[in-house]
């Protein structure tokens, strides 16, 4: 697991492209920007709120001071830190 506790600003948006179905939870700093792997199915927001919940505990913050503002329904998405 990736330690984004620097990223962790007030106001930050954090874009990160998301891999459902993946062999297990993992948010990996790249080259190419931030990936969330994920195990759950993208359907009924599953995904996404397991997006969320990883990215929270790797920037070091309660979930619920993320919000998606960008890509409900896509693989990139952008997270706002409250």
């Amino acid at each position: 697991m990736s330690d984004l506790s620097h990223l962790a600003l007030p106001g930050a948006e954090i874009a990160l492209r998301v891999t459902p179905k993946a062999s297990r939870n993992e948010i990996r700093a790249g080259e190419d920007g931030l990936r969330a792997y994920v195990t759950v199915v993208p359907e009924g927001g599953k995904a996404n709120r397991e997006v969320q919940k990883l990215l929270a505990k790797a920037l070091g913050v309660a979930k619920t001071r993320l919000t998606l503002i960008r890509g409900e329904t896509a693989r990139d998405k952008v997270f706002r830190l409250d």
